[in-house]
């Protein structure tokens, strides 16, 4: 089972405090005129605001279980069907995404960070500069790996939150551990979900999840090579400079 089939019934819940981008991104619509791609949309948290805000707004991601969030949210609120659309698909892969068709393409927090190798890594922006616009804005928000870097090592269980899972109203207990490889720019963290059944009893939940950390050196060789010329890099969502000790590392770049 993939790391989000096994938290998506956790997701929306453990992520109800996360919506500090929302505002960015409402902001960046009116600026960029055309259609807006939701990469790694998941159960749409960036989407839906978009499109309650009148934004045509697509979304695609690998995970059906994500997806079936999504849906459940679009049968609720069926008015929101003339603005979106979802796409289940690999986004390395060619899939049925239109070509040259978005003003506004956005990886909101951490997506790329899901792809590790270099390979993957072209394919995915390539696959971008096919969808967006010629003149599109890409968006993407990651961390900035050298703040990272410079942290200490711990391999300490760290207690994230607590929050309700909604469909059963269980308690939910969130906790971490983690490994930062700083040569292969690799972190490998296991998620721990304890979660209180209704009789009392724990059901614990392990989901390990492998994430790579970009330099923005490396991004900006990347963009180029995918068709993207980086046209401003932010320490964070609030347009700061990207500077020693910011938190973000977030990257606007135009297609050419």
């Amino acid at each position: 089972m993939t790391f989000y089939a096994q938290i998506a019934r956790y997701y929306d819940a453990e992520n109800t405090d996360k919506d500090d981008d929302i505002p960015f991104y409402l902001e960046l619509a009116e600026e960029n005129p055309g259609p807006i791609l939701d990469i790694a949309c998941g159960t749409g948290r960036e989407v839906f605001p978009l499109a309650r805000a009148g934004h045509t707004i697509d979304g695609i991601d690998i995970e059906p279980a994500m997806l079936e969030r999504a849906e459940a949210v679009l049968d609720r609120e069926p008015k929101l069907r003339k603005k979106v659309k979802l796409y289940q698909g690999d986004v390395r892969k060619d899939n049925a995404l239109p070509q040259n068709h978005y003003g506004l393409t956005i990886v909101p927090y951490n997506g790329m960070m899901h792809f590790h190798s270099q390979e993957d890594q072209l394919a995915v922006l390539r696959n971008l500069r096919r969808w967006t616009k010629d003149g599109g804005l890409l968006v993407l928000d990651l961390p900035n790996a050298g703040d990272v870097y410079g942290t200490e090592d711990t391999d300490a269980l760290i207690f994230e939150r607590t929050f309700l899972e909604p469909e059963t109203g269980h308690l939910v207990m969130q906790q971490s551990v983690s490994m930062l490889d700083r040569t292969a720019q690799i972190l490998r963290v296991t998620w721990i979900y304890d979660e209180i059944t209704g009789d009392g009893t724990l059901k614990r939940t392990f989901a390990p999840l492998t994430l790579y950390y970009y330099f923005y050196s490396e991004m900006r060789l990347l963009l180029a090579a995918a068709g993207f010329e980086v046209e401003e890099v932010y320490g964070g969502l609030d347009y700061s400079d990207y500077a020693d000790g910011c938190a973000r590392m977030v990257i606007f770049a135009r297609a050419v």
